[in-house]
């Protein structure tokens, strides 16, 4: 489990601007109070944001998530991470860049309490 905290930590410092841009909009409560974390492991995956009180996994797609290699790793990474109990949504790094206040607004609607 340390390689994958260690993962995190060298993914925290070489974030994308997409990523850094949402974190800004996510970090200290500033979504409805919700508390989210930055490349959090989770079992043998590095997630890019994750509430855990609200069980919503949020990752940020490059261009690199296009191919169908890229998808199918996507799609069973989806599964696993659901199996946890998360529900796990995808925007794109277009998305970030273009409409950050529609990516916040479906944030905040897909956030439950268990």
């Amino acid at each position: 489990m340390d390689r994958f905290k260690t993962r995190a930590r060298i993914l925290r410092a070489s974030q994308t601007n997409a990523e850094a841009r949402l974190w800004q909009a996510l970090r200290n409560l500033r979504l409805a109070h919700w508390k989210f974390r930055r490349q959090h492991s989770i079992d043998r995956y590095v997630v890019d944001f994750v509430s855990l009180a609200g069980k919503l996994i949020v990752e940020v797609d490059g261009v690199t998530h296009t191919e169908p290699a890229d998808v199918a790793r996507d799609e069973e990474r989806t599964k696993a991470l659901e199996a946890f109990g998360f529900l796990v949504v995808r925007v794109s790094n277009t998305d970030v860049y273009d409409n950050l206040e529609g990516v916040l607004e479906m944030i905040a609607g897909t956030l439950r309490f268990d």
